[in-house]
């Protein structure tokens, strides 16, 4: 993909000129869960598949999401920048990419996620399974991880496949057309 969408375009754009707040990389993600109503978290995000729209988001493959994504492989994420008013909805089909995934070049991919991460996100994927509650007062610095070695059985990498009707708002630009 040689050009850059202009959806893609606006949300780097929005990216850059919010990233002195804390929670830019934070976005809405929401799947329809096993029972038919929607499922909805806060995730980060990881990137762009390299010369794609693709949207890189890692998580922990014991979570509900996983479970929800195979049952039905479509999602939406909501973007919201509060310093800038801006909003970015995009749906797509997610692609979900674990350790037992049979594609060699989405397992480098995966790996390449794996090794883009920061030592003490990694840690993350050693811990008690995500959405239960914390029984131990076990922390992370008890968990040692080689970090040269390549990703844990947990870290499962979603790519969100965008649709090509982006829905993008900014309430400035509304304000004004008033």
């Amino acid at each position: 993909m040689g050009t850059v969408t202009q959806w893609k375009q606006l949300l780097l754009s929005a990216l850059e000129s919010n990233s002195h707040l804390k929670h830019s990389p934070y976005f809405q993600f929401a799947t329809i869960g096993c029972n038919g109503r929607p499922s909805n978290r806060s995730v980060v995000f990881r990137g762009f598949e390299e010369n794609s729209d693709r949207i890189q988001i890692n998580t922990d493959c014991r979570t509900r999401k996983i479970e929800e994504l195979k049952h039905c492989p479509f999602a939406e994420i909501c973007w919201y920048f509060s310093d800038s008013w801006e909003q970015f909805r995009i749906n797509g089909r997610v692609d979900v990419i674990d350790g037992s995934n049979p594609d060699p070049e989405k397992l480098q991919q995966r790996e390449k996620s794996w090794f883009a991460s920061s030592l003490k996100s990694r840690l993350q994927y050693l811990g008690p399974n995500p959405g239960l509650p914390c029984l131990s007062e076990q922390s992370l610095n008890e968990f040692f991880l080689d970090p040269s070695s390549g990703p844990v059985a947990t870290f499962c990498l979603l790519v969100l496949d965008p649709d090509q009707d982006i829905t993008m708002s900014s309430l400035v630009q509304m304000d004004a057309t008033k």
